[in-house]
């Protein structure tokens, strides 16, 4: 099956995109405090993952038309849910080319997505702060009281150096550096500078790719407090992650 931006318009434009949602969880008592949307494509050939065709998208105007179809669906699936539970967070991640072009405001404005302000955690990677532009809006984007994390953190010193040129609040460290985890590597040199960052900054650690137990505890141990992954929780609907929140929130959030 080739996939290519053609494909990709026509099936934003039949509908066939949909979200699911990876619960966050508190690693020091289990609730779940958030969760990250995620983009699916329903492709009449089978479910297509996000990492097959937004590597595609990026530099291109269909990026930034995903995104606002994000804010729109994440608006229409779970105001109810960010509305009832003020103390959850909700991720959705954001295309360099997007930043500081003025899109996201509006489409937030527009959807009344910007009623939770305050819950709502703006994913990039290293390269989502590539110009002067994009880093403009992120110093600004504090400001509306969102909420800034750096995605797939792999501990290098270009990745980290992002951290003294914006406003980032919570890092989001790589699942390759999780699954470095195991009894035979219990201590992986990776989670002592991630000890010496917690003790010195004011930062939220957010693990991805837990798929164990034994990672559970080494990252608990180190001080990292939040973490997503099979070990807890797949992807699900938005009806799932409000089941599953209510399952599993403590009634806190």
């Amino acid at each position: 099956m080739e996939i290519d931006l053609k494909a990709i318009d026509d099936g934003l434009t039949r509908g066939e995109f949909f979200l699911e949602y990876l619960p966050t969880i508190s690693l020091g008592d289990g609730r779940c405090v958030g969760a990250e949307a995620l983009a699916r494509w329903r492709h009449p050939a089978g479910v297509i993952q996000p990492e097959e065709f937004i590597p595609l998208l990026e530099n291109t105007p269909l990026s930034g038309r995903l995104t606002y179809w994000v804010i729109d669906t994440v608006a229409a699936e779970l105001s109810g849910w960010l509305r009832a539970h003020p103390q959850v967070h909700l991720s959705i991640n954001v295309p360099p080319e997007v930043l500081g072009r003025g899109g996201l405001a509006y489409a937030a404005e527009k959807s009344g997505l910007r009623e939770f302000a305050s819950q709502l955690v703006l994913e990039v990677t290293e390269r989502g702060v590539p110009d002067l532009l994009g880093l403009q809006a992120l110093i600004a984007i504090p400001d509306f009281g969102v909420r800034l994390a750096l995605d797939d953190v792999s501990m290098s010193g270009a990745n980290l150096a992002i951290l003294t040129r914006s406003p980032f609040t919570i890092i989001k460290v790589d699942r390759a550096l999780v699954q470095q985890i195991t009894p035979q590597t219990p201590h992986p040199t990776w989670l002592q500078s991630i000890a010496a960052l917690l003790q010195t900054t004011q930062l939220d650690v957010v693990a991805e790719g837990v798929e164990t137990e034994f990672q559970a505890t080494a990252l608990r141990q180190c001080g990292i407090s939040l973490a997503q992954g099979f070990h807890f929780a797949r992807p699900t609907s938005a009806a799932g992650l409000i089941e599953f929140h209510a399952r599993n929130g403590g009634g806190a959030c």
